[in-house]
């Protein structure tokens, strides 16, 4: 895919092919009541994408606190499904976790 800069032609292809070839993963974030944080994504490798990689790259203890998750997406069979910590994400998911209170 030929790219200009200058003119800023073909940037959007360039920036999704340096994604597949970096093997990245994006993971939006919801807070409960609330929209999805589209600006700020979890950026991890694929191969370790699951909802347990997820919570250790938001904070080390959320894991501890882990009820479960409700994800939107391509991983997800409904919208939302419920899912436990072992569930593998795929690109652009939305994860909202829930606590244990």
């Amino acid at each position: 895919c030929p790219v200009l800069s200058f003119h800023e032609w073909n940037m959007d292809g360039l920036v999704e092919m340096v994604w597949k070839y970096l093997d990245l993963t994006r993971v939006y974030t919801k807070p409960k009541g609330r929209l999805p944080d589209w600006q700020d994504p979890v950026v991890m490798p694929s191969d370790r994408c699951t909802v347990e990689y997820f919570c250790n790259k938001l904070h080390k203890a959320m894991i501890k606190q882990f009820k479960y998750a409700l994800v939107w997406g391509a991983s997800a069979k409904h919208r939302p499904q419920r899912v436990g910590k072992e569930h593998m994400l795929q690109d652009e998911d939305i994860v909202q976790i829930v606590k244990k209170v």
